[in-house]
């Protein structure tokens, strides 16, 4: 089999990535190692910036996000008993975001790629990836009990962390930056309607604790804990009462609702970089190439920047000649991947307790609390990361 662009991973990147291709008139193959009810039940993070809400919108997948999806127009921070309410659209000119999960942004892409598009192959084990330097990269992969290779003119790894498209860059030509933190998260689901119509972030000298929600009926919650946590080891309980004592302020009027937990586990927090994104004809995009932790709310944006910047570069490519873009993929992406970086190291050393924190530790972290909540300047430059980084072309 031959196609123009390989991608590997049916998650929300290589599937948008599919579709804007499909909208450029590019033909792509998509080739995905799980089945599809696996892919459309794995339940990921959803908190979806402007930029990739005007996204799915012009590539014509954005109806049920529409319909269904909750627009957000702020966040609460939660310090030392008080509450802060931070106005996204006041300080960015009209930004906001969108709970919506990944799950239903699959969802809603696997439905328009198989009803309008090209080849969706599940149960297809990409093994390799080859000849990445040449102009015909090809993709090893198992599908329906045999091994089989697609031929493309490009490849693209949308295959996470663990996946075999990174490990095609030489390493002699690779970097790695890492952090990884000493505490995760427990993470719940539960039946019962949010506690607050927006999400809410606490500092707490007990630990971090974030307030969400998966829909109007459904709540999702999150509690620092120390690093190699067994979820199973916290009762339904003792969940809800340690989110009480995080997210306790003097304000008498607002109380944490409470409902039958549905399901529990525990996030590892860490951030990653791999440089550079492109080796020859194959561009890393997603989690193949860089990961945040969760407290900026940026994994799946980034991997939407990433596969907007190849495919608008590779459109210009052949729709003009111009390799400039493409030449500049990895450059492109990495400057807002860097940007996401900081971002979210920030917000996480903002809003976490590290296990050796000291008194001085504390204090710090109130004084910049502080300043967010009362200098224009400072909340705004976190209302603008928080809404997105716009996707830079070249410079």
């Amino acid at each position: 089999m031959r196609t123009t662009v390989g991608i590997i991973g049916a998650g929300p990147a290589g599937l948008l990535l599919a579709r804007l291709l499909h909208n450029a008139g590019i033909d792509s193959v998509v080739l995905e190692s799980r089945d599809r009810a696996y892919v459309e039940r794995r339940q990921r993070a959803g908190i979806l910036e402007q930029g990739t809400v005007d996204v799915l919108r012009e590539a014509g997948a954005g109806a049920r996000m529409d319909r269904e999806g909750l627009p957000h127009d702020g966040i609460e921070l939660r310090f030392d008993r008080r509450r802060h309410r931070v106005d996204f659209p006041a300080l960015t000119g009209g930004r906001s975001v969108t709970v919506y999960a990944q799950t239903e942004v699959c969802k809603d892409l696997i439905a328009l790629r198989l009803a309008e598009g090209g080849p969706l192959l599940f149960e297809a084990e990409a093994l390799a990836v080859e000849d990445a330097e040449t102009h015909s990269p090809r993709i090893r992969y198992h599908h329906q009990g045999r091994e089989s290779v697609l031929e493309c003119d490009y490849v693209v790894g949308c295959d996470g962390f663990w996946g075999v498209a990174r490990k095609a860059v030489p390493e002699t030509l690779s970097r790695a930056f890492e952090r990884t933190y000493p505490f995760g998260w427990l993470g719940i689901l539960a039946d019962v309607p949010p506690s607050h119509d927006e999400l809410v972030y606490a500092r707490h000298d007990r630990g971090f604790a974030l307030l969400s929600m998966r829909s109007p009926s459904v709540t999702r919650a999150y509690l620092q804990v120390p690093d190699g946590t067994d979820a199973a080891d916290w009762a339904a309980e003792e969940i809800w009462d340690e989110l009480d004592r995080r997210l306790e302020t003097d304000d008498p009027t607002w109380t944490l609702r409470r409902g039958p937990v549905t399901a529990k586990s525990v996030t590892p927090m860490r951030s990653y970089v791999h440089e550079p994104m492109r080796h020859g004809r194959l561009f890393l995009a997603g989690d193949a190439a860089h990961i945040v932790p969760p407290t900026g709310a940026k994994g799946l944006n980034l991997a939407v920047g990433d596969v907007v910047t190849f495919a608008r570069a590779l459109a210009l490519l052949r729709e003009k000649g111009d390799p400039s873009r493409l030449d500049a993929y990895s450059e492109t992406c990495l400057r807002r991947v860097w940007q996401a970086e900081r971002f979210s190291y920030a917000m996480t050393t903002l809003l976490h307790r590290a296990p050796d924190a000291t008194p001085f530790d504390d204090r710090v972290q109130l004084a910049a609390l502080d300043r967010i909540t009362t200098t224009r300047s400072a909340e705004t430059d976190l209302a603008e990361a928080y809404t997105g980084f716009p996707f830079d072309e070249p410079q």
